[in-house]
């Protein structure tokens, strides 16, 4: 069972920005599909960004201000964040999963990022 374990979260200002990381408790170069997911309070958990096979996605809200890369010698998955809004504000989540159905599909338990106005 693969452990992901996410750090960098926190409390900033509008405006500013925050990198959070998500660290895999093994080699992460066969996952298929990496990304980073966030809840806000009353709302579903929706997928930010992510990468597969060297292609990323964002969400329309994040565009241009977001992104988000990984480093396979670091087992990590990072996602950069700037000119933040408090809409940003919510629970972090990274996931790493196989694009083949029922296969591999790990989960951390998330980080809070606060944003004030």
């Amino acid at each position: 069972q693969v452990q992901l374990v996410e750090s960098g979260g926190g409390l900033v200002q509008a405006g500013g920005s925050l990198r959070l990381s998500c660290a895999a408790s093994e080699s992460i170069f066969g996952f298929d599909a990496m990304g980073w997911y966030r809840q806000a309070p009353g709302k579903q958990r929706e997928l930010v960004a992510s990468i597969s096979r060297g292609a990323t996605n964002y969400v329309d809200s994040v565009k241009g201000r977001f992104t988000i890369s990984r480093s396979a010698a670091k087992n990590t998955v990072y996602l950069q964040m700037n000119s933040l809004k408090p809409e940003d504000t919510a629970v972090y989540y990274c996931r790493m999963w196989s694009l083949i159905a029922g296969n591999y599909d790990y989960w951390g338990r998330g980080t809070q990022v606060t944003v004030s106005s």
